[in-house]
Parts: C-alpha cells; sequence; structure tokens
C-alpha cells in the first residue's frame, strides 16, 4: 500500500488555491502544518491522490469539501477577556462616545467580533459591556460573531469551554454566568449566547463583505496578520465600509494599518489605540 505524500509543486498549488480563496497566505516555513492536515482530508475523502482530491475540490458544486478544508486550516487560538485593555477602551470611552452622538440616537448600536472563533471573544465582549458599562441599561445593543470556519461556529452556539480558556475571568464574573461542567468544564448561560448572532463570513470574499454593513464597532484582532499586502488592502476597505461614520475598528496589538490606508482616524485612548471612520 503507498502512502500518500505532497510535492512541492502539490504544495504550491494548494497554497495559491487557498490564497485566492480566502486571502490566507502560507509561506514554505508552514509546509509541515498545511502537508498533515491536507493529506489527513485527502485520506478522509477516499481520493487516491493529491490532483484526486484538487479537482474535485475546485470543481465540487456544493463547496462543501473546501468548507470542511477551510475547517482544518485556520488557527482558532483565543479565551477570555484577551488583551482585556481593549475592552477597557471600549466600555470607559468608545460606547460613551457612541452613545452621546446625535446621529446613533433612537437605533440600536451594533457590535460585530471578526473572527469570532469559538465565541471567546463575543461573548467576553457581552460580560464586559454587562459588567462595566452602565450605559447598557438605556442603549440597546446588538452584539454579532462571524468567522469562515463553521466548525468553531457550532462549538460557540454550544457555548461549552475549558478550564484553560476562562482562566482570566475574574470568580464572581465566571460564577454568575456559567454553569460548571464535568471534566473542568464550564458553558455560559443561555442568555448570553441568545444575545449573540452568530454567522459565517469569509471577508476575503466580496458578496460576503457587501453584507457587512451598519456596525458602529468592529473588534477584527489577528487575522490580518494572515493576510499579504494585497488582501490586508482589501480586508481594510470591507472594515472601512462595514462601519457607520463614527464607527470604531479595534485590531490586534501586533497590527498597524497607519502606513496602509489613510482611511481611518487613528484615536489614542488612556488603554489602547483605535481606528475610526471619520464622522463626514
Amino acid at each position: 500500500m503507498s502512502v500518500l505524500t505532497l510535492s512541492k509543486q502539490d504544495f504550491d498549488v494548494f497554497c495559491e488555491y487557498f490564497y485566492k480563496k480566502t486571502g490566507i497566505e502560507f509561506d514554505e516555513s508552514k509546509r509541515y502544518f498545511v502537508d498533515k492536515r491536507l493529506l489527513k482530508r485527502i485520506e478522509e475523502t477516499g481520493a487516491k491522490s493529491f490532483r484526486d482530491y484538487f479537482i474535485s475540490l475546485r470543481f465540487e458544486s456544493s463547496q462543501k469539501e473546501f468548507q470542511n478544508i477551510v475547517n482544518v486550516m485556520t488557527v482558532n487560538e483565543t479565551y477570555f477577556y484577551r488583551e482585556e485593555h481593549q475592552f477597557k477602551t471600549l466600555t470607559s470611552h468608545v460606547m460613551n462616545e457612541l452613545a452621546r452622538s446625535d446621529r446613533n440616537a433612537d437605533r440600536p448600536l451594533r457590535i460585530l467580533s471578526l473572527p469570532s472563533s469559538t465565541g471567546e471573544e463575543p461573548y467576553s465582549i457581552a460580560l464586559q459591556l454587562m459588567e462595566n458599562w452602565p450605559g447598557l441599561a438605556t442603549y440597546d445593543v446588538e452584539l454579532e460573531g462571524a468567522d469562515i470556519d463553521t466548525d468553531v461556529l457550532d462549538r460557540a452556539l454550544e457555548g461549552i469551554y475549558s478550564r484553560r480558556s476562562v482562566q482570566y475571568l475574574p470568580p464572581d464574573v465566571l460564577k454568575r454566568n456559567f454553569t460548571s461542567l464535568s471534566g473542568g468544564r464550564y458553558q455560559i448561560s443561555d442568555d448570553i449566547r441568545e444575545a449573540v448572532h452568530l454567522f459565517r463570513m469569509n471577508l476575503s470574499n466580496r458578496d460576503d463583505c457587501r453584507k457587512l454593513r451598519g456596525y458602529d464597532v468592529i473588534f477584527c484582532r489577528n487575522l490580518l496578520i494572515y493576510f499579504d499586502d494585497k488582501s490586508r488592502q482589501l480586508a481594510i476597505n470591507a472594515l472601512f465600509d462595514a462601519l457607520n461614520p463614527g464607527g470604531f475598528l479595534f485590531l490586534g496589538h501586533s497590527e498597524s494599518i497607519s502606513r496602509m490606508t489613510s482611511l481611518f482616524q487613528v484615536r489614542r485612548f488612556p488603554e489602547s489605540i483605535v481606528y475610526q471612520r471619520p464622522s463626514s
């Protein structure tokens, strides 16, 4: 019985295709990561070679296998209250500024978490607003989460987390909002899960991006680092269009878009830097 392997050409062909479809770039340093996951999918589909698998992947009308390969190729490492200083900026400054604006009167304030992964980020936003923003008693807030990976969205809907995922939550917050399960796991409350609308979207797909409109705050942290300059520029433009005038964009601590675009104003708050779409 022959053992399936991938040639350098196979790797390059797959990476070029994956990049065009998702904007995510894999270089030679990721060869082991890609080969291992791709070979597993080839074996699980019963394809006899990379060529057979790739033909099926490209031309399958339902695109079910494309979603499967996206799910195994995307990395979803996160935990509750990650980079908490940005949540402090949200509840201490950004939400108050949005609430005071006349253009936001008589409508909900809308927040998007992208990528939402297994739910830790959008649920962290919900918890932070509940715990630290008094305006929640007065203003309606709509909270959404989106991800390209359907497996992690299913896990987010279930809302069950390991002890590691919740390790940075204050004990009283954990006790009030989670149920302790066997095996050191915790499930977030039904009320919080029902307060967050989750959906699939691909930031490199123009049709998906056109559906993103009318947000006041977008958290897009640690996603652009996986894009090359061209894909990053397209994503930045899509995020700008998705924000309402005066809306705010939170990026990861190692990400900056100041050199790539002049669309956003840079806002410097005591805890963090945030990018704002100009009001006019």
